[in-house]
């Protein structure tokens, strides 16, 4: 049994320096032919659509209050909304069921014009604060609202 390992040892061994030989002999480098000449390109015509960009109109407003931001208004070309902080309701904690992680944006959809004055009095009063306002040229009286 013994005679056996020796032998396969000994095999091994005398079959290692031609393994280490066949790895040191490295093939001829072959030299790579050289690069092919290059040639200069034609200017082509200019395109014919011109993309606009580089300027970014947008908007961002932050409304603040004590230091900290209550609200943050973006306008784009596109669009428009409004982000606000998540605020817990009440006693509710983060992780509660009572709590929310997330608060959307509000999308603006539709920004109604505020009406001009008609005539010069309407205008000033209300540039005056605390003026009360003036009452329809309709000539009707306007009612009280009952709550």
């Amino acid at each position: 049994m013994r005679t056996k390992h020796t032998l396969t040892a000994f095999a091994f061994a005398s079959l290692m320096p031609l393994a280490a030989l066949a790895q040191q002999q490295a093939p001829a480098k072959v030299q790579a032919p050289p690069p092919p000449q290059t040639m200069p390109l034609e200017e082509g015509e200019a395109p014919a659509v011109t993309i606009p960009g580089g300027q970014r109109r947008e908007e961002i407003i932050e409304h603040r209050k004590q230091g900290r931001v209550t609200e943050v208004e973006v306008h784009t070309p596109s669009s428009s909304y409004t982000v606000r902080p998540n605020e817990q309701p009440g006693s509710a904690l983060p992780g509660d069921a009572e709590s929310n992680r997330n608060r959307a944006a509000q999308f603006t959809i539709k920004r109604f014009p505020v009406p001009k004055p008609k005539n010069e009095e309407e205008a000033e009063a209300a540039a005056q604060p605390g003026a009360p306002a003036a009452p329809a040229a309709s000539g009707a009286a306007a009612a009280p609202i009952a709550k």
